[in-house]
């Protein structure tokens, strides 16, 4: 791709400084409204492929903070969706899971039952983990708004991969490793033994001395990856 002119602006790449007529493509996560702006006014060619479940999260945020609640966020601070659902409603609090000590748990300490609030979380968080978080702030605020941000489709393959492990001695899951979506699916695994691979050649030799493995992958994985992995895990 890159020998036909495309390549990849990421967070930490500069800026650059002519975009007249140049065509970005918006991934998936989505970005902030301030940074749309800019590249708007630098004459880019904006191709918004936004996930419609994120852009749907980005505009409730900002319809709730435009009347008035507090709007807390659910999921990892410096993922990409995250930051770019932040920029619509930027006095929102994050709830990072596993975290104890932070903003929202000190805003928690001081908040009035009856002040407005509602709850959005990242689309790939695990439906437990939102459920938990959901259920801490209701402990506070029990009429806060609990959006229902998670993605159908990442329910739907974590479910999977549950039912999975309950018929296998291993799991492999196959994708990125900076892939939210797919260490949360690894995640599902609990104790089960599983290993996560972005190719065939990732396999681990330990594997053999199981049985009976479990194939999953991530949502955006493309389908030849997981054919390699296949035929290399039955070939073991």
């Amino acid at each position: 791709l890159r020998e036909q002119g495309v390549y990849a602006l990421e967070d930490e790449s500069p800026m650059p400084h002519n975009l007249k007529d140049t065509a970005l493509i918006i991934r998936a996560h989505g970005i902030t409204p301030d940074l749309e702006r800019r590249l708007v006014r630098q004459g880019a060619l904006l191709v918004d492929a936004t996930c419609p479940n994120v852009k749907k999260s980005q505009l409730k945020a900002k319809s709730l903070a435009e009347k008035g609640y507090q709007v807390f966020l659910a999921g990892e601070k410096r993922h990409g969706e995250i930051i770019g659902i932040q920029g619509y409603a930027p006095d929102c609090l994050m709830v990072e899971t596993g975290a104890e000590a932070t903003d929202a748990a000190r805003w928690l300490r001081q908040a009035e039952p009856a002040r407005k609030a509602a709850l959005i979380g990242q689309t790939t968080l695990s439906p437990e983990a939102y459920l938990a978080i959901a259920e801490g702030i209701r402990a506070v605020i029990p009429d806060v708004v609990v959006m229902d941000t998670i993605c159908q489709a990442t329910r739907e393959r974590q479910a999977a991969l549950r039912a999975l492990c309950r018929e296998v001695d291993a799991v492999v899951v196959v994708g990125g490793r900076e892939s939210a979506n797919t260490r949360r699916l690894l995640a599902c695994a609990g104790d089960k033994p599983a290993w996560l691979v972005e190719t065939e050649a990732d396999i681990p030799a330990e594997i053999a001395r199981y049985k009976k493995v479990g194939l999953s992958a991530g949502a955006s994985t493309p389908d030849q990856v997981i054919d390699d992995v296949e035929r290399g895990l039955k070939s073991r």
